[in-house]
């Protein structure tokens, strides 16, 4: 048991399928540019890391306006569009 639920009832809690939104077509390997993209996305210097840093100091602002732009920057910087 898991988390109070049976074998079969945890599997059917969760539907997971893995493909890609867009296929991917690689033709040649670049292990440094792979590893330079993972890092501006999850490494401490990357969009996500920004986001959350924008997204938390917003919490600590006094006024109305400069929280609204901190949330609209956060926003923006973890990838969230409105067109989507």
């Amino acid at each position: 048991m898991t988390n109070g639920l049976g074998k079969g009832e945890a599997d059917s809690m969760w539907s997971y399928e893995k493909r890609l939104q867009y296929p991917v077509n690689i033709s040649t390997q670049n292990p440094k540019m792979a590893q330079f993209i993972m890092s501006q996305y999850g490494g401490p210097d990357g969009e996500s890391a920004a986001a959350m840093r924008y997204l938390s100091q917003r919490y600590a602002m006094p006024y109305k306006e400069c929280k609204a732009v901190l949330t609209d920057i956060g926003t923006e910087e973890s990838g969230v569009r409105g067109e989507l």
